[in-house]
């Protein structure tokens, strides 16, 4: 689960990609899906980000007035 999700964007089709930091202070891209039921999402995938796509998601961070 994001606890501070940062940034979100359309996907592929009709998915949605909201980048954020969990509780343990990773850095995470969701890939998902609006789900039938009310206030649920389907999880397509998850994955920590390193290197090269962290440091440009930081620097987009830091470019925004929050």
């Amino acid at each position: 689960m994001l606890t501070r999700p940062d940034e979100g964007r359309r996907g592929r089709e009709a998915s949605r990609v909201a980048t954020g930091q969990t509780e343990a202070g990773r850095t995470l891209p969701v890939t998902y899906v609006a789900d039938p039921e009310p206030a649920s999402v389907f999880v397509i995938t998850a994955y920590e980000l390193y290197g090269k796509p962290l440091a440009a998601f930081k620097r987009r961070r830091r470019g925004r007035a929050r």
